[in-house]
């Protein structure tokens, strides 16, 4: 068994991360994200999943990095930043 490095918990289905030359040791993904997963600089959310990366500032989504100036990220290439806010879907 090994012990979870954010809540402590001595776990038996405990599981390590290995990055950038370190291991970690985490019971949850839920403990591993809280650990790992970069916060956006603008609304401090833990980005899970893609983000968005604008010099050395992360971001949880292309309307936060645009809040902050990176004015040339999108949310999908191809479709025009007014036409995509407009543009609804249904099932």
């Amino acid at each position: 068994m090994a012990q979870c490095e954010v809540c402590g918990n001595d776990y038996d289905m405990s599981f390590e991360v290995h990055a950038q030359g370190a291991v970690h040791v985490f019971d949850s993904f839920e403990c591993a994200i809280q650990r790992m997963a970069p916060i956006c600089e603008r609304c401090g959310v833990r980005i899970v999943g893609h983000g968005v990366q604008a010099g050395r500032r992360w971001f949880c989504c292309a309307h936060c990095a645009r809040q902050e100036g990176a004015d040339t990220i999108v949310d999908r290439v191809g479709i025009p930043t007014q036409q995509g806010a407009q543009e609804t879907t249904s099932a």
